[in-house]
């Protein structure tokens, strides 16, 4: 065998069995450790997420105000904020290009709810958190724009 022939044949030369192994072991752990961490997140995310949209449906709301003196109606809903509303209160200087480009579903893929006039305030705007249900704890609490940054 030539020299560059015995160099060939080394450098095509695979992993041992023990090295693989070796490998995997160390990604096993690594997964072992870091998975739960990620894991436990997701669902804190996703409150800070419905947070963060609440907030932006809000400054919508307050500037559909300042254009037209008032809030939506429960009626108009907050779809309101995205086509000219029907209905009274009519909207007389309601912006045409809207205030959203479309109203965000929460995280979870549920509405958010709307209703005014609200019960402490000029409108009660909020999402039932993770199980879509009025009530809950720790997710699957409700998550209210009064309670985000107002």
């Amino acid at each position: 065998m030539t020299m560059k022939s015995m160099k060939t044949l080394q450098s095509t030369r695979g992993f041992t069995l023990i090295e693989i192994m070796v490998v995997m072991v160390i990604l096993g752990l690594l997964v072992a450790v870091v998975a739960p961490n990620i894991m436990g997140r997701s669902d804190q995310a996703k409150v800070t997420v419905a947070e963060t949209q609440l907030t932006n449906i809000t400054k919508a709301l307050d500037l559909y105000r300042l254009d037209n003196s008032h809030y939506p109606s429960t009626q108009q809903g907050l779809e309101a904020l995205v086509s000219r509303p029907s209905g009274t209160p009519e909207p007389r200087n309601w912006n045409p290009d809207g205030y959203m480009k479309s109203i965000p579903e929460d995280p979870w893929g549920n509405d958010f709810q709307y209703v005014s006039p609200g019960i402490e305030g000029p409108y009660d705007l909020y999402s039932y958190g993770s199980d879509g249900q009025e009530g809950g704890d720790g997710d699957a609490a409700d998550i209210s724009a009064r309670n985000v940054g107002n």
